[in-house]
């Protein structure tokens, strides 16, 4: 079976940690204990966040005023390389020596006319106070948002239209390779409009993020994959979330899930990929935690979102919240 996962950003660095390469290595060891048995068992593709990372690299290159910050494209690129670094050799030191590993930098095509270019939404980096945030618009031409009672930057998070290296993946599959790409939701690029001289048309990098959830589903169903596993910091989907009256929902039909609201900066893409997935291809789709992947796998744990299920069926009380 081929499963493709969508590995959190809080897998990889949980909320209030410091952004050390140490913390980091810690959380990939813990992510690659829970990844291994299902490579051992699977062919195995991982996607992966990273949101913390590019954010500290656009800080860091904002403090060398000498070179102007890389841009978006550039950072994704980089990140992908460090991330799937450290899962590679984790994950590596848990599996046969034989079985092979590889990182592909992957880059995802996004369309020029996407509504997300028109109104940027999603908040990158720190905070600052309104005459910080007006100051650097002025700079830089970055766009701010209010964001609580602070400010942070926003950029363009537009829909992924298509990932270029699906032959190499597929290629790598073929000699049971575990592979990591698209992470951060891969590198967002573009074709300029019109032809180059010589009739070619032009690829080039894109100022904007791609969500990492939507990227990997296209990224499976593109596969063909058999289950689409999106890991995250709870359990399930829940209803009613962080209210006394908070339910899991232990399977669910993309339909009946459309008619419910969810976050749309934490659970709504998850779910949107989980949907967008089984009613694509008619396969499982999986939402939880990163600990109880072979539980959801085998349809125990989590949340499965699936066109066999009949509305929602809730997981019983004494079972809500028991693995987070």
């Amino acid at each position: 079976m081929l499963v493709v996962t969508a590995l959190g950003g809080n897998a990889l660095l949980r909320r209030g940690q410091a952004l050390t390469a140490e913390n980091q290595r810690e959380n990939v060891a813990v992510a690659a204990r829970s990844l291994a048995p299902v490579a051992m068992e699977h062919q195995l593709v991982v996607g992966h966040g990273n949101g913390p990372q590019v954010g500290l690299l656009a800080l860091q290159g904002a403090s060398y005023g000498k070179v102007e910050t890389y841009p978006f494209d550039v950072l994704g690129a980089e990140t992908e390389g460090m991330i799937g670094y450290m899962i590679e050799q984790e994950l590596g030191n848990l599996l046969p020596f034989e079985r092979p590993l590889a990182t592909l930098l992957t880059m995802v095509e996004v369309d020029p006319a996407d509504p997300a270019f028109g109104n940027p939404t999603k908040f990158i980096g720190p905070i600052y106070t309104r005459d910080d945030a007006d100051r650097i618009a002025a700079e830089k031409g970055w766009t701010f948002k209010a964001d609580g009672d602070a400010f942070r930057r926003v950029v363009p998070s537009p829909m992924p239209k298509r990932i270029f290296e699906l032959r190499p993946i597929r290629w790598l599959l073929e000699q049971n390779t575990v592979v990591i790409a698209a992470g951060g939701g891969g590198i967002p690029t573009m074709y300029e409009p019109g032809e180059a001289p010589d009739g070619r048309r032009r690829l080039v990098g894109v100022e904007c993020v791609i969500d990492k959830d939507l990227a990997t589903e296209l990224l499976a169903r593109e596969l063909g994959a058999d289950l689409l596993a999106i890991l995250t910091d709870v359990d399930a989907i829940y209803v009613d979330w962080g209210t006394p009256s908070q339910k899991a929902i232990r399977r669910a039909s993309p339909q009946a899930l459309a008619a419910l609201s969810f976050p749309a900066g934490s659970m709504g893409p998850k779910v949107e990929a989980a949907c967008r997935f089984a009613i694509a291809t008619g396969k499982r789709a999986c939402i939880g935690s990163l600990k109880d992947l072979t539980g959801m796998i085998a349809g125990t744990a989590g949340t499965t979102v699936t066109t066999e299920a009949d509305g929602i069926a809730f997981a019983d009380s004494a079972s809500q919240g028991a693995s987070s």
